[in-house]
């Protein structure tokens, strides 16, 4: 008969990936084990191993549970504005704008996005990059319709990955409750690129 799960079984899940991406962030993938995530979580590693049978599923379910939540924000994006009416250059700022409040919250879960996929095996690591390249392919699709002068088959590729340099690595210098918020960087984001690109089309 099969073991009935506890009813916080996926809270519990959940806290388990939120403190293993804050260790994988301090001490590195490669150099965190079991016993030190089962110490991180404030248990033993029996314990651990009840929710998760491998250090390798939990990096697994971080990253698979993260990239589909950076798809949904998409989703969730495209969504609200086209119910709010809005045109595909502001549909496209408010995509940065959602991007960054996420990164502002999700800190180690990028870190490990950005640092830890080549850990998986090839299966789990094709499903993350598969994922990966479908938030870029969202952001060049958007960021076409929103300069569609400015943005060519030629060029489409190098202005998409210009616009994640900007953003993927706000982790290493912009701090939750700095001089400069999240908030307000994504404006400067947004106010770079659309001036960069109206004047480049002038």
């Amino acid at each position: 008969m099969a073991r009935t799960r506890a009813p916080d079984h996926e809270t519990q899940r959940d806290q388990i990936l939120e403190l293993a991406a804050e260790k994988f962030a301090q001490t590195s993938y490669p150099s965190t084990s079991m016993a030190d995530l089962a110490a991180a979580s404030g248990t033993s590693k029996a314990r651990l191993y009840h929710y998760y049978e491998s250090k390798e599923a939990i990096l697994f379910d971080l990253l698979d549970r993260y990239t589909k939540r950076l798809m949904l924000i998409i989703a969730e994006v495209e969504g609200a504005s086209q119910r709010r009416g809005l045109d595909e250059r502001e549909t496209f700022a408010e995509l940065i704008r959602a991007f960054l409040a996420e990164y502002e919250t999700s800190h180690s879960r990028h870190v490990a996005l950005l640092n830890d996929v080549k850990y998986l095996v090839d299966t789990q690591r094709e499903i993350v990059l598969n994922r990966q390249r479908d938030v870029v392919a969202a952001f060049t699709r958007q960021l076409a319709r929103a300069y569609p002068q400015q943005v060519t088959r030629e060029n489409q590729t190098a202005l998409t990955m210009m616009v994640f340099g900007m953003i993927n690595w706000t982790f290493t210098w912009l701090k939750p409750g700095g001089r400069m918020g999240y908030g307000d960087f994504a404006e400067q984001v947004i106010g770079v690129i659309d001036h960069g690109l109206r004047t480049a089309a002038a």
